[in-house]
């Protein structure tokens, strides 16, 4: 997965005061979950900030960023960043503020069956790993 790692790492820092945040690989690059929901994403050399769908107007106008397009419609809330629009301390600490003041407001998304069967399933094998142990000292 080709992201920049330089960026990852800046966004790292941003948030290390924070006490819930996690990183996951999705996207093609890795994303900020800061409280179990999305914050910020690193993908090749952009940002994609997840912000109020109030700000993406301001957001998309700045320069660097673009709106995220489904369809050749706009999502509303989310923009790519390019360098050009975090490459600047204030432009990237603009960016992390809005991010994170949309996370407070934002809700998580619900876990889905299919979240609930894959943790079920790896229950029961840490329990078979377990029972295969027990039983191969046993011998």
């Amino acid at each position: 997965m080709p992201y920049n790692e330089s960026l990852a790492a800046r966004i790292r820092e941003a948030l290390s005061h924070l006490p819930k945040v996690e990183e996951k690989f999705m996207f093609r690059g890795v994303c900020f979950m800061v409280n179990g929901k999305m914050c910020v994403c690193v993908g090749h050399d952009e940002m994609m900030c997840r912000v109020a769908p109030e700000v993406f107007e301001e957001g998309v106008e700045r320069p660097g960023s673009r709106a995220m397009m489904r369809n050749g419609k706009a999502i509303k809330g989310y923009v790519f960043v390019s360098e050009e629009g975090w490459k600047a301390k204030k432009d990237f600490d603009y960016w992390i503020a809005k991010c994170l003041e949309f996370n407070s407001q934002a809700k998580a998304t619900k876990k889905t069956k299919k979240d609930t069967a894959k943790k079920i399933v790896k229950k029961a094998t840490k329990k078979n790993v377990g029972a295969v142990k027990k039983s191969a000292r046993k011998k």
